[in-house]
């Protein structure tokens, strides 16, 4: 996207990140934005916004220990802001995955393969998240594999995880909301 803070993209005359912002709202108790430019853009929306408490830009994995840091629960549920098509079960399909307990994370399964910024994280996974940041690491499939997680099938709602990557996906995304928008009118 040409550097530009994909969050911040126009999508149906709003900023992208504010329709994952709208379908979490309803789902859970806190909402933030872990973003480490164009704060300011990002408090108009009216939630705190958090940045990365490690230094260097360390990826996904640093935005998810600095939220890990700032939560009031046990548990923190994770979504890109390029995916505005968040199901309206995510969280309670997360935590039912996490209730039996025993686990550091839960992540959503499109039913081919793992999509790990779509994750739930126990704040007791935080230590071990640091020291995995601390060693060089950067991949949350790798991380994944160090810790005890559950798999949770989204086979059904494939298309939350169509992101908004290219000028193209967002004209696409456009042309789909627009055409949700005028069937359920």
């Amino acid at each position: 996207m040409g550097g530009a803070d994909k969050g911040l993209l126009t999508l149906g005359g709003r900023p992208l990140v504010a329709w994952g912002l709208e379908r979490l709202s309803g789902q859970v108790s806190e909402v933030m934005i872990s973003a480490n430019r164009n704060q300011a853009d990002y408090r108009q929306l009216g939630v705190p916004v958090i940045s990365d408490s490690v230094s260097g830009y360390a990826g996904p994995l640093a935005g998810l220990v600095s939220g890990l840091g700032q939560v009031s629960h046990d548990w923190m549920l994770s979504a890109p802001c390029d995916s505005p098509l968040l199901a309206g079960d995510y969280a309670v399909r997360m935590w039912a995955a996490a209730a039996p307990g025993g686990l550091d994370a839960v992540v959503a399964h499109d039913g081919e393969r793992l999509q790990p910024v779509f994750m739930m994280l126990s704040r007791q996974s935080r230590p071990g998240l640091e020291a995995f940041l601390a060693g060089g690491g950067r991949k949350i499939d790798l991380w994944l594999e160090q810790i005890p997680h559950a798999r949770v099938d989204f086979s059904d709602r494939q298309e939350m995880f169509v992101n908004v990557n290219t000028p193209e996906d967002l004209e696409d995304m456009e042309m789909r909301i627009a055409n949700d928008t005028d069937s359920s009118g």
